[in-house]
């Protein structure tokens, strides 16, 4: 299962379809509070998180997961690729970060290398 969580609908509703059509199950979340809420982390093979989201921001996601030892490959997106958003990346091991709009082909295989290494 391959967990995803934007603020931006169009954008969840285009990655779910993509994921779908190549065989993943998905299940998408509004925001990082939604997506801590209510996701057993066990669940998912693959998390893609925005970095840019309304509250809470997807570094703060992956801080609170692995605060709390809950391990899940993650995939940093963003359409904002700032300077922060660099550094902040380089303190966080073991990520990729794709820049949007995410080709479909560097999107599945980046997901694909998460699953294998995990």
């Amino acid at each position: 299962m391959i967990g995803i969580v934007d603020d931006d609908a169009s954008i969840l509703r285009a990655l779910k379809r993509l994921l779908g059509t190549a065989g993943f199950s998905v299940k998408t979340f509004g925001s990082g509070e939604e997506f801590l809420d209510s996701a057993p982390v066990p669940e998912f093979d693959c998390l893609l998180l925005d970095i840019h989201l309304a509250g809470m921001s997807g570094f703060e996601v992956q801080r609170r997961l692995a605060a709390a030892s809950r391990y899940i490959p993650i995939i940093f997106i963003t359409a904002h690729h700032d300077s922060e958003s660099r550094d902040e990346l380089d303190t966080v091991s073991n990520t990729c970060c794709l820049r949007k709009p995410v080709d479909e082909h560097t999107l599945l295989g980046a997901i694909n290398n998460a699953i294998a290494v995990a």
